[in-house]
């Protein structure tokens, strides 16, 4: 645990807000987002809770904020694997099981990312000030755009839906992973009752069937 002297400079200010931002995004490779707190946050940054929220209105702004890394980091990284992925030669039904492939194969490598998509809507949009949510909001929009840029050039017959599809992708991601992390109590009843385990989702492999069957139906819309 680090301990800061009170912050007089605009410089020293930065350096608390990237210590707040390192040190949660170490305790989400520990933990759930739903198990991040402010009081152990506070502890491990070495700042009074109080403190930690002048930097950040609230925990769910600095979990935002971090989405966006993480967001970004993934969109920067798809090229080259688009590119080592998707034969361009191919014919467009093979293209989109490619593209879908790379998505999920790529994400189910990405946690955190996961983790932080499933909860955007629901959780972390909820306790945060309308400025902080526009600025999320643009961000998400951005990152949105960049992957429907690079879908549209593996995919061209996608056309003017490429947007529309990455957007349901992303809403995809957060439902098939919330889904593929069962309770303790609904593992337990999968081991009990094994007509159960139907529902007992492989999240890289119910996301790729996903995300083929999303790309294959905006395909064919698109061309219609």
């Amino acid at each position: 645990m680090t301990t800061f002297q009170r912050a007089r400079s605009e410089e020293q200010r930065e350096i608390r807000r990237r210590a707040v931002l390192d040190t949660t995004a170490a305790m989400l490779r520990e933990m759930p987002v739903g198990d991040v707190s402010l009081n152990e946050l506070s502890r491990r940054v070495g700042l009074a809770k109080s403190n930690v929220l002048r930097y950040f209105e609230s925990r769910e702004a600095i979990l935002l904020e971090l989405l966006d890394r993480a967001w970004r980091q993934w969109v920067a990284d798809l090229p080259a694997l688009m590119d080592a992925g998707i034969d361009q030669d191919a014919p467009v039904s093979r293209r989109g099981e490619q593209f879908a492939a790379v998505v999920a194969d790529s994400l189910a490598e990405r946690r955190v990312l996961c983790d932080l998509l499933s909860a955007q809507a629901g959780v972390l949009e909820h306790n945060v000030s309308p400025r902080v949510a526009a600025r999320s909001k643009h961000a998400a929009v951005a990152n949105v755009t960049g992957i429907a840029a690079l879908a549209r050039r593996h995919l061209p017959e996608l056309g003017d839906s490429a947007p529309r599809l990455t957007a349901a992708m992303i809403m995809a991601v957060g439902a098939v992973w919330t889904h593929a992390r069962p309770s303790r109590a609904m593992l337990a009843a999968y081991e009990a009752d094994p007509s159960l385990t139907a529902f007992k989702l492989d999240f890289a492999t119910a996301l790729q069937d996903m995300l083929a069957t999303l790309t294959a139906g905006t395909i064919a819309r698109a061309s219609a």
